[in-house]
């Protein structure tokens, strides 16, 4: 099992670069997630007429298809212990679903650590709408989780959220780079404490206060 302070070491979040490719896998599956992105974005944004929506329709399920008979690892731990794709830390840096280059859900949300904070940005585009010309509160939520978990590299913990606190100050606009930062409030024993804001421009979108608790026998993980 991995103590916390080897979690610590496997992160691939401690530089603002993107970190490198591991292998010539991700480097295809980034071409794939960012195709599937720009497919998204595309599909929520465009009226074209009925029929062509139909063929399009029609090409991707093909695609789908002949893609599912592929071979399939299910879950970041199979990816892992498949011993292929790099240490846990790598592997989720792929496909988490909030940060993961490979993760065609992602953002992605891009972090790193300076000193005794984190950074992060992020844009998110018209997928990710709620309010009119808004980021959904859900997503800005979410996005908070993911850093602040991160964070915790900050104190040397992993823990599993226990809660989190978001104020949703002024609407978080869609299309505009949003800049995070996180810094620890507290460590009591198991527990830390973290506090975050999030910034579109100059303007404060939201703040975030959250807790991780570390699991009494540690999160599972092997170090290699």
């Amino acid at each position: 099992m991995a103590d916390k302070k080897t979690i610590s070491k496997i992160s691939p979040f401690e530089s603002q670069e993107v970190s490198p490719l591991h292998t010539d896998h991700w480097e295809a599956k980034r071409r794939v997630a960012q195709a599937i992105r720009e497919l998204t974005e595309v599909l929520v944004t465009s009226a074209p007429p009925i029929d062509e929506l139909h063929t399009i329709a029609a090409e991707l399920e093909k695609t789908a298809s002949n893609f599912r008979e592929t071979p399939r690892l299910y879950g970041h731990m199979a990816f892992f212990e498949n011993r292929r794709h790099g240490n846990f830390g790598e592997v989720n840096h792929e496909l988490n679903p909030l940060a993961g280059k490979s993760n065609p859900l992602a953002p992605p949300l891009k972090m790193w650590i300076d000193k005794d904070r984190a950074y992060a940005k992020a844009t998110l585009g018209w997928s990710y709408e709620g309010p009119p010309n808004c980021v959904h509160g859900g997503y800005v939520a979410a996005l908070f989780d993911q850093f602040m978990g991160a964070a915790q590299c900050l104190g040397d913990m992993a823990g599993m959220t226990g809660t989190l606190t978001t104020r949703y100050i002024k609407p978080t606009p869609v299309n505009i780079e949003l800049r995070l930062e996180a810094w620890i409030e507290k460590i009591e024993g198991r527990k830390t404490t973290i506090a975050a804001t999030m910034h579109a421009g100059e303007t404060l979108t939201a703040s975030c206060e959250a807790l991780f608790i570390e699991p009494r026998n540690g999160i599972g993980l092997q170090a290699n």
